[in-house]
C-alpha cells in the first residue's frame, strides 16, 4: 500500500467509526470523539483535525444531517445525526470491515 492509500484506508476508517458511533443518537463532534476512544479502551484517539472534516465530509454525502442544538454545559453545539442512507453505509461497511479485519487476522497469525 502507497502512503495515498494508507490515507485513504485511515479515512475511511474513521468515516464507519462516526456513523457507528451516532447509531446512539444524536451526537456533537466532542462526544462522537468520546465514543471512539471510551469503546476502544483509548487504543484510538480522534483529533479535532480528523473529526469535523469527515463530519462535514459524511455530511456532503448525505450520511449525516446536522442541527445546532445546546450541549450539555449550555454551550452552543453542533449535533450529528445519522440518516437513512448514514444506515444503509454503516450497515455495507460492517460486513466490509469485518471481512478485512479478518483478513488482515489470518495474515498476522502465519508462522
Amino acid at each position: 500500500m502507497g502512503a495515498r492509500d494508507d490515507g485513504e484506508l485511515l479515512r475511511d476508517t474513521l468515516d464507519v467509526l462516526v456513523l457507528k458511533a451516532l447509531t446512539r443518537g444524536p451526537m456533537h463532534g466532542y462526544a462522537i470523539a468520546e465514543f471512539i476512544e471510551d469503546m476502544s479502551d483509548r487504543v484510538l484517539t480522534v483529533e479535532e483535525g480528523a473529526l469535523y472534516p469527515a463530519l462535514h465530509r459524511l455530511e456532503l454525502r448525505g450520511l449525516l444531517r446536522s442541527k445546532w442544538g445546546q450541549s450539555d454545559n449550555n454551550r452552543r453545539a453542533k449535533y450529528y445525526r445519522l440518516t437513512p442512507a448514514g444506515r444503509r453505509q454503516l450497515a455495507d461497511d460492517t460486513v466490509r470491515w469485518t471481512r478485512k479485519a479478518a483478513a488482515i487476522s489470518r495474515v498476522l497469525r502465519t508462522a
